[in-house]
């Protein structure tokens, strides 16, 4: 079983930053995939940053040159050092792992609570 706590979503004004923390744990081999998602009201859920244990990243277009996604392995934590804020990226953001639960086993995923980050004048 694996436990993700997010922390750091909030209001800001257009042009602001937040930064998003998630930190993982409980029992597992590694997790080779840490990722943000996001959805905004009335709409899917979208991936917005992703990075694996190697610390290889992908993003959404509109985030790019906005958003930096990363993290530590030793301490199992994910972040998204999310700058210039736009009214368009408000949404419920959602942190979210993909563990291998011992080495050559099977892989499980785990989302976290989610966190809201409001961008709004």
């Amino acid at each position: 079983q694996v436990h993700l706590v997010e922390s750091g979503g909030g209001s800001v004004q257009p042009g602001g930053s937040l930064t998003l923390s998630c930190a993982a744990s409980g029992s597992f081999f590694s997790i080779p995939d840490m990722s943000w998602y996001r959805q905004a009201r009335g709409k899917q859920r979208e991936l917005v940053a992703q990075i694996t244990s190697s610390g290889s990243t992908s993003s959404l277009d509109s985030v790019q040159g906005r958003f930096t996604i990363s993290r530590d392995n030793a301490k199992n934590t994910v972040t998204l050092k999310m700058n210039s804020l736009k009214p368009e990226d408000s949404a419920v953001y959602y942190c979210y792992v993909v563990v291998l639960v011992s080495r050559g086993g099977i892989s499980l995923q785990y989302w976290g609570q989610g966190t809201q980050v409001t961008v709004s004048s």
